[in-house]
């Protein structure tokens, strides 16, 4: 049975749709089975209100522990590459500034620098193991930029461009051609 209510100049109204019939609540009794039907409308609205509740309540702890997992990874990815200063999200702008700059630890330079070492260290020396890496780089740029959803940020693209130009030079250095033979 749906129940729906409203207050007109303070008096309440309950429409049961089995007899569409409008009572009084403060002047007529109800039936034995309307007032079942109201029983059971009171006791479905509270299950579902608690249902919503939980819900709510354990997706919001859901998120808050994937966000702390996601951050502690984050610092662990932070701490890996070197980073041992303070938290991103607490930099000022200078010092956020100073962290991307041509020197910094998430500058080009040392970014780039970073992934083709990835990629050169993990081949050790293997042509095809370097050009499986170099085209894993490229697939790794071109699925953040999709991500983004736009063309990235100028410093993202000089990165992958000083990567790429790394990888090739150790490879022109190992005696392999740049260009893939298989192609």
């Amino acid at each position: 049975m749906n129940i729906s209510s409203s207050t007109t100049q303070n008096t309440q109204y309950t429409k049961t749709e089995s007899k569409s019939v409008i009572k009084n609540l403060y002047t007529e009794k109800l039936t034995k089975d309307e007032a079942k039907e109201l029983k059971q409308a009171v006791v479905d609205n509270a299950n579902t209100f608690t249902f919503k509740s939980v819900e709510t309540q354990t997706a919001t702890l859901s998120i808050k522990e994937k966000f702390e997992k996601d951050y502690n990874d984050f610092q662990s990815f932070l701490k890996d590459i070197g980073y041992n200063g303070s938290p991103i999200a607490e930099l000022s702008q200078d010092e956020a500034a100073k962290l991307v700059s041509e020197d910094g630890i998430f500058g080009v330079k040392q970014t780039s620098q970073r992934i083709a070492d990835f990629v050169i260290n993990g081949a050790n020396k293997d042509e095809s193991l370097l050009r499986a890496g170099r085209e894993g780089m490229l697939a790794g740029f071109k699925a953040a930029q999709e991500a983004w959803g736009e063309k990235l940020p100028e410093i993202s693209q000089k990165t992958m461009q000083a990567a790429t130009e790394l990888v090739d030079k150790t490879m022109h250095n190992l005696g392999y051609s740049i260009l893939n033979q298989e192609a």
